[in-house]
Parts: C-alpha cells; sequence; structure tokens
C-alpha cells in the first residue's frame, strides 16, 4: 500500500471555485441547475463510460480538478453484477465523495436488468444507466449494446421501462445514432423512452458501424434533441476544447456534454469547460508540473485500490494516454507501459522533473485521440 503524503496531495490542483457573487452567463437558453430527474447536478459536464479506464481512482482524480457534474462507472454485464463477478464488484467500487454516480448497466434480460437495477439502487447508485451504444462485438452478440437499436418488436422499449419502474431512481440510457445510415433510429428511441418515463439520453453522435472513425454527425444528435419533449440530451464524440464544445451546444441543442476520450487526453477538460460556462472565459493554462502530479497521484490511488503490482499492471493502459500529452519520448513510454513498482515510478517521475518542460509544450499539445483499430466486427 502507497502512502500519499501530504505534500503530494497539495500538489494536486483542486476544485477551481466560480466566485459565488458572480451570477452565471445562461448560455444558449439553458437554465442553471440542470437536474435529472430530481437530481441535480453541479455542472452539465459529465465524465461518459470508458472501458477499462472509468475506474474509482480516475473519477477520485477528475472529480478533485473540478467542474465534474456526473461520473458513470464502466460497462457492467448485468449478469454478472447478480452473480456476484470480482471484476463487476471492482468496476463499481466507489465510496461517499463519488458522487454524484452513474452506473451503467448492460444486457438483453428483462429480468436480470431490472434485478441488477435495483441491487444498485441500494448499493447507493445514483443514476441507472442503460448501455445501447457500445459496438463491440463481445456486447452486441449477446443482444446488448448497439444490438438494441436494431430492435423493431418493441422488446427494448419494454425492458427499458421494466428498469424505469423497478427503481426510484432516474433512469438514463446511452445509445448511438443507430447501427448504420439505414438505420438511424436514435429519434424514435428518444421519443418512446421520454413517455415511459427515462429521465435524460447520451447521444454517442455516430452509428455503431461507424465505430470511433469519421466525424460526429451533429446533426445526427439535433434530430434527437428535436424528438424529445422535455428531458435533458447529452451530446457526445469529439468534444476536446471549448471550440468543440460550443459547436455542440449550437449545432445540436443539448443540455449538457458526456465526455469520455477527451477527458483521458486532458484531465483538465471539465474544470476549464465549467469556467468557461460560468464566465465566458478561458481558464489559465495549467502548468508541466501540475500534470506530472495529476500522473503520479493517479499511480498512488491505482496502486491503494489494487495493492502495488495490479496497480501498476491497471496505470499500463492509460500510460500511453499521459505520455502523449506529457512528451516523454518513446524510451521513457516503454518504461511506463511495463511499470512493475512505485519505486520504479517514482525514479522515472523524477526524471521527467529533471528534464524540464519540452521545447514548445502547453496543456492542449495532445490534439489527437487514439481510437480502436481494425474492422468493427473484429472488436
Amino acid at each position: 500500500m502507497v502512502e500519499m503524503l501530504e505534500e503530494e496531495q497539495n500538489d494536486l490542483p483542486g476544485s477551481l471555485k466560480i466566485e459565488e457573487n458572480r451570477p452565471p452567463i445562461l448560455r444558449f437558453g439553458l437554465q442553471e441547475p440542470m437536474q435529472i430527474g430530481n437530481l441535480v447536478l453541479s455542472s452539465r459536464f459529465h465524465l461518459s463510460p470508458l472501458a477499462g479506464y472509468t475506474n474509482l481512482p480516475m473519477r477520485q482524480t477528475l472529480r478533485e480538478l473540478g467542474g465534474l457534474g456526473l461520473a458513470t462507472t464502466d460497462l457492467i454485464n448485468a449478469k454478472g453484477l447478480l452473480m456476484g463477478s470480482r471484476k463487476s464488484l471492482e468496476l463499481i467500487a466507489t465510496q461517499q465523495e463519488d458522487r454524484p454516480l452513474a452506473v451503467q448497466i448492460y444486457g438483453n434480460d428483462s429480468n436480470e436488468m431490472v434485478q441488477a437495477a435495483q441491487w444498485l439502487e441500494n448499493y447507493g447508485a445514483s443514476v441507472i444507466d442503460i448501455n445501447m451504444g457500445c459496438p463491440v462485438r463481445k456486447v452486441v452478440k449477446g443482444g446488448g449494446g448497439s444490438a438494441m437499436m436494431c430492435d423493431t418488436t418493441g422488446a427494448v422499449i419494454r425492458l427499458v421501462e421494466k428498469v424505469v419502474t423497478g427503481v426510484k431512481i432516474p433512469v438514463t440510457v446511452k445509445m448511438r445514432l443507430g447501427w448504420d445510415d439505414s438505420q438511424l433510429t436514435a429519434p424514435y428511441f428518444a421519443r418512446e423512452f421520454e413517455k415511459i418515463g427515462v429521465k435524460a439520453l447520451t447521444i454517442h453522435g455516430r452509428t455503431r458501424a461507424q465505430g470511433f472513425h469519421g466525424k460526429v454527425n451533429r446533426a445526427g444528435i439535433r434530430a434527437v434533441v428535436e424528438a424529445v419533449e422535455k428531458i435533458p440530451i447529452f451530446g457526445n464524440g469529439d468534444i476536446r476544447t471549448i471550440t468543440d464544445a460550443e459547436q455542440m451546444f449550437t449545432e445540436t441543442g443539448c443540455a449538457g456534454l458526456a465526455i469520455g476520450r477527451g477527458a483521458l487526453a486532458n484531465p483538465y477538460i471539465f474544470q476549464q469547460l465549467n469556467y468557461w460556462w460560468h464566465t465566458g472565459e478561458p481558464l489559465e493554462i495549467v502548468g508541466y508540473e501540475a500534470h506530472l502530479n495529476i500522473m503520479r497521484i493517479h499511480v498512488q490511488r491505482l496502486i491503494e485500490w489494487r495493492g502495488e503490482k495490479f496497480g501498476c499492471i491497471q496505470f499500463r493502459k492509460i500510460a500511453p494516454w499521459y505520455c502523449r500529452h506529457l512528451r516523454t519520448g518513446k524510451p521513457i513510454q516503454q518504461m511506463l507501459v511495463r511499470l512493475e513498482t512505485w519505486d520504479q515510478f517514482l525514479s522515472i517521475d523524477q526524471q521527467l522533473r529533471d528534464l524540464g518542460t519540452p521545447k514548445d509544450w502547453h496543456h492542449h499539445s495532445r490534439n489527437e485521440i487514439p481510437v480502436p483499430a481494425g474492422p468493427i466486427s473484429h472488436w
């Protein structure tokens, strides 16, 4: 177990407070505060689920930086949760400060989905989010994720309705625009879901056939916004900067943003967007050492959560994101993706500090966001 030193905790920039006496600028006709059902949120910028990334240590770190209204867990198999799967229980690990928290579940058996939702409500989840967007083969082959968007029998609507009526906390749905360009079913499902009591929708502006390639289709998201009467729609996809966020709000009419890979690319994105939302101004650029501090505390938390061996293994997956942004160079990246001990990390961390800020570096250096490669049918 790694002990987090007080001075190291203080090195992590905390939540940036907006001046209390400064009234928020009401942008795009949207009123504050934002709500999902009866759940009041501190911001309209949310963390999307990312398989293998959005665990408790990552959520803790992003929350402390500020501006995060709602965080969502990794994708949880409803059946696995009910069976007490060790992996499922790890993925939903949380604590009191990790609120409000949405837990995203998937499956195509309505009884299992309802039972999983009820279990999670008793566990303390703030929101149940149903996944209808995951494009990965192991999810869709079982009838979950994006496969649900192909349903023409009404079975999916009945499944979601059972979950809605089975719990007292808000139920939301995350989905894509459709299976492919010939089946853009999101507006239809949005209308039907609002009728049965779904409290919000997150729309990734791509089809399942696209995977994560091509540009996000904001017109497609707007069609979903126009299909509902009152419930908030969260736009998702290709949001990396304030400019991206402004375009998403302007072109879609959405009520909020759900950000996934953009948060891996820039951990400060929620703080920056929330500050911009309330002040109309960009946030002062964060220095290189602050990003090193975030990486260090992220590693510490992973080790505290999983132990030294498995915490280091867990970090290997996210290490390339940090390396790309910090411009560590390939030799240091290769050390971090093979990380085995805390002492080894401290040595690498000190090496980066001794080298100093790379030439021409700034905190928006990392513009490209890696996506899964190869044919989508093989994912």
